[in-house]
């Protein structure tokens, strides 16, 4: 197997609350201990360093400073390599902000995550053994409810202050919306979640490739993929613009070069914060997209990563920010 190192692209748009609470929990990762007896688990359990992700990106669609403010502040506090990718507010393109993120990126495997997805603590060292050549892994979500979604940023331990940069106090992993398996069944019988099955864990089998060729339901708010398999078929095709289906238009060029499907249910949950529902207005020209591409034989985007320029990385990168993006993107 390769050696992994994996750069997470987390999307993001004007939610800087929920986009805490992902980076956070990416920085609060534990290890775990394979399979053994309970001494062993234990022991590994206490002694083993915390998997953390290799870089994360944000592939920011045009967010205001507030989301910028944000990743300064939390840049020198992070266990792990934070880079800001911005482009101008010219409406839902997340496929050209994921492109941009995974242009920049430079490890070899890619974990895409929305900005409102929680990950739990396992879900690096997870998606980690999960990842295989000639694979790519789609996760799942569980939903969180309107007041449950409010309850979990409000006990946030990130702090906005008016006018000012947010101030981050010590947290423990309950704030950051990490549910234990019996707690997922309170959690559902309270109907702050949608459903606690996927809260349990099952190890890696064959069982996992059964549906190989299945491109339904694979979504990029919870998908681990191959650099290589990634730049193989030139990324997100940025035709799509608006919401909906650039994930799936992705995943079935992905099955077509060759790269099979491996489940991550029951290994890799993400909790997905609750949001009004977005603008659909250009769902239908999408769907007629992916109808199309089904219908043929194409591997390669038409407009993907080949289509980014030199400017369009130099311009956004947050680590450089001085406010020029925001004024004059």
């Amino acid at each position: 197997m390769n050696m992994i190192k994996i750069s997470v692209i987390v999307t993001t748009y004007n939610r800087p609350e929920a986009l805490a609470l992902v980076l956070l929990a990416l920085a609060a990762q534990e290890n775990i201990a394979l399979p053994g007896n309970s001494r062993q688990l234990r022991f590994a359990k206490r002694k083993e360093a915390p998997v953390l992700p290799f870089e994360v990106i944000i592939a920011d669609d045009g967010s205001t400073c507030a989301t910028a403010e944000l990743v300064i502040q939390l840049q020198s506090q992070l266990p792990y390599p934070l880079q800001h990718l911005w482009q101008p507010d010219k409406g839902f393109r997340a496929a050209k902000a994921r492109n941009r993120a995974i242009a920049a990126a430079s490890g070899n495997y890619f974990i895409f995550l929305d900005g409102d997805c929680i990950p739990q603590t396992d879900f690096i060292v997870r998606h980690s053994r999960l990842a295989e050549t000639g694979w790519f892994v789609a996760g799942n979500r569980v939903l969180l409810s309107e007041k449950f979604t409010a309850q979990v940023i409000k006990k946030s331990p990130l702090a906005f202050q008016t006018g000012g940069m947010p101030v981050v106090r010590p947290f423990s992993k309950g704030e950051l919306g990490d549910i234990s398996r019996l707690g997922g069944i309170w959690a559902y019988l309270r109907r702050d979640i949608n459903r606690f099955l996927p809260l349990l864990r099952l190890p890696d089998s064959p069982l996992r490739k059964r549906h190989r060729q299945k491109w339904q339901g694979a979504k990029t708010c919870n998908l681990g993929a191959w650099r290589e398999d990634i730049l193989k078929i030139n990324g997100f095709d940025e035709r799509f613009q608006g919401w909906g289906h650039e994930d799936a238009e992705l995943v079935v060029r992905l099955l077509r070069s060759g790269v099979g499907r491996k489940e991550g249910r029951f290994a890799v949950p993400v909790l997905h914060l609750w949001h009004p529902e977005e603008d659909r207005s250009q769902e239908q020209e999408n769907r007629q997209r992916l109808e199309q591409i089904l219908k043929s034989t194409a591997t390669v985007a038409q407009r993907g990563l080949k289509s980014i320029s030199q400017q369009d990385s130099i311009l956004s990168s947050a680590d450089k920010y001085n406010g020029y993006a925001f004024r004059n993107g």
